[in-house]
């Protein structure tokens, strides 16, 4: 199995008569995850110059942070148990909700979140779901079941992309099994190891960033994928259904942080404020087609958009936030995934 890696740098320089920018923004970002426009808005507006790297992963970001790079970037992009990693290693700063004039425009569901309690270091950026998508061009049969990833049918083996992040694919793997998620206990663990091992040999690839483009070219027939990712091979003409297994799925909610040490404070908060803007807002959810946490959006979204299936879930599923297990039960949760990738 190969891992492959989209890491990608994008500068983007305001459009103004001045001959240097009053400042810089230095992101750290998604692939494919906010539209280039949007960012032109920004720095025109605020005459900053704005740099964007990526990753794929939130153990990506983590990675890359430990490594050093914090210091390096204003902001960040984390899901929510990486919030709460990120805030417990120290690598956040905090802000006051006066310094974000569009502080209140956060809906109240996600205002105080158990990940960041009372926002003190992120604001909500888009938030899904992990499942998977089916070719309904080569299988027709039901996709009702974590076991299609898990446990696939014939037609189906050898043809499975899987996202190359241990969080959510060890989290549906343990929805599947009905066990909890960051248990301890050696039995559930071991069952745990074995299904994926099991499982492992009718995977064709591990790739996040090629997740919508093996089911776009036909690749894979089976992609463990983000809600939006799925909308968007959909409108790239691949015939795929979103699945919301009766196992449960994933939910997640991806937010934006002010980082330790960042060399652009006030720009940072500026960004941030910035994206807090309904019709801002309302952009990232029409390019990346997740849902933002932020009020006011819907005069700005695009019907189909809106109404995108994999935004739709039917009543009675069971979503879940993947959990940041602690210290010592991760490390058993890496060893799984580690030997996984062997």
């Amino acid at each position: 199995m190969k891992k492959l890696l989209m890491t990608a740098s994008l500068a983007f320089f305001a459009l103004t008569g001045a001959a240097q920018a009053e400042g810089k923004l230095s992101i750290y970002h998604w692939f494919e995850y906010i539209p280039q426009e949007l960012l032109d808005k920004f720095a025109k507006e605020y005459d900053v110059e704005v740099t964007m790297d990526t990753y794929d992963s939130n153990e990506s970001l983590l990675a890359s942070l430990k490594a050093g790079k914090l210091g390096s970037y204003d902001v960040a992009v984390p899901g929510d148990y990486m919030v709460k990693i990120l805030n417990n290693e120290g690598m956040l700063d905090t802000f006051e909700p006066s310094e974000l004039s569009n502080f209140g425009n956060i809906e109240d569901q996600w205002a105080d979140v158990s990940f960041d309690p009372g926002r003190k270091s992120s604001i909500p950026y888009q938030w899904g779901s992990t499942s998977f998508s089916v070719n309904r061009d080569v299988f027709s049969g039901p996709i009702d079941s974590l076991a299609i990833v898990f446990d696939p049918p014939e037609e189906l083996k050898g043809k499975i992309n899987v996202l190359d992040t241990s969080g959510e694919t060890l989290t549906l793997a343990s929805l599947y099994l009905g066990i909890p998620q960051c248990t301890p206990d050696k039995a559930q663990l071991k069952a745990l190891n074995a299904l994926v091992q099991g499982a492992k040999q009718h995977w064709a690839s591990f790739g996040s960033d090629i997740a919508k483009d093996v089911l776009v070219s036909g690749d894979a027939a089976v992609g463990m994928i983000w809600s939006g990712f799925s909308a968007k091979a959909r409108s790239e003409g691949a015939n795929i259904e979103y699945a919301f297994p009766k196992e449960g799925y994933i939910v997640w909610m991806d937010n934006v942080v002010l980082l330790k040490d960042a060399p652009n404070r006030e720009n940072a908060l500026k960004f941030m404020n910035f994206l807090l803007e309904p019709e801002n807002a309302a952009a990232v959810t029409n390019y990346a087609q997740y849902t933002a946490g932020v009020k006011g959006v819907a005069p700005f979204l695009e019907p189909a958009v809106a109404n995108s299936p994999e935004s739709n879930p039917p009543a009675g599923q069971k979503g879940v936030f993947v959990e940041a297990c602690p210290q010592e039960v991760q490390v058993l949760y890496d060893a799984i995934w580690t030997n996984l990738k062997k």
